[in-house]
């Protein structure tokens, strides 16, 4: 399974195509411009890739921004936990706000996720680990087989998501993180939504949220 990974919009979010020779999935399409969406495009069809699905970590407005149109220009379904569906409708109501006036409203989620739930699109597997606290309803994509989990804003590299947004608590985050990621192996692979990559055992020993 491999990962390639785009940052995409004035946010700078962590947009990324999971695949492998011939399957693929897209997590938290934040392309926003022609040209990002033109970028995505690309690296799917030069590579021969079969676009399975969207999923999103949980549906802040820099997550998914390409919603629309990923899942329109490929046709297929988008996954959502269904405590997020509220956020996803929020968004077309402050986009502007962020400077994100032309933002293409998402569509509704196709198929809801759950905790624990696993997920099969050709010879890539998923588990959704839910972890609320910086959105109701989010969730992180987790394969134990290849050590990789993709965690949106509930953890990044040294820090963890703002919980200063409707939704969001601290408490809730902090038993998240202790309770549901820091249990994983030590040598797991977290591609955050925004900065760079990390492991579980660094983040355990260093990340800003054992000071709190």
């Amino acid at each position: 399974m491999k990962i390639k990974h785009f940052t995409f919009n004035p946010i700078q979010e962590n947009t990324y195509i999971v695949y492998n020779d011939t399957d693929c999935v897209i997590v938290d399409p934040g392309c926003y411009d022609r040209q990002e969406e033109l970028e995505l495009v690309s690296f799917i069809t030069s590579n021969n890739l079969t676009p399975h699905a969207v999923l999103n970590t949980h549906c802040h407005v820099d997550h998914i921004l390409g919603n629309q149109f990923t899942t329109s220009h490929f046709g297929i379904p988008l996954y959502v936990h269904p405590l997020d569906i509220p956020t996803l409708e929020a968004v077309i109501s402050y986009a502007h706000v962020y400077g994100l006036g032309q933002y293409k409203e998402s569509p509704l989620p196709d198929f809801l996720l759950e905790d624990k739930q696993i997920l099969n699109f050709g010879s890539l597997h998923f588990e959704v680990i839910f972890g609320p606290g910086h959105a109701p309803g989010h969730v992180a994509f987790y394969n134990a087989e290849e050590k990789k989990c993709l965690v949106g804003d509930i953890l990044f590299k040294g820090s963890f998501g703002r919980v200063d947004l409707p939704g969001g608590n601290i408490d809730v985050l902090k038993a998240t993180i202790f309770n549901r990621f820091f249990t994983l192996p030590e040598d797991v692979t977290i591609f955050p939504g925004h900065g760079e990559t990390s492991t579980i055992g660094i983040e355990k020993r260093t990340n800003y949220i054992l000071n709190f």
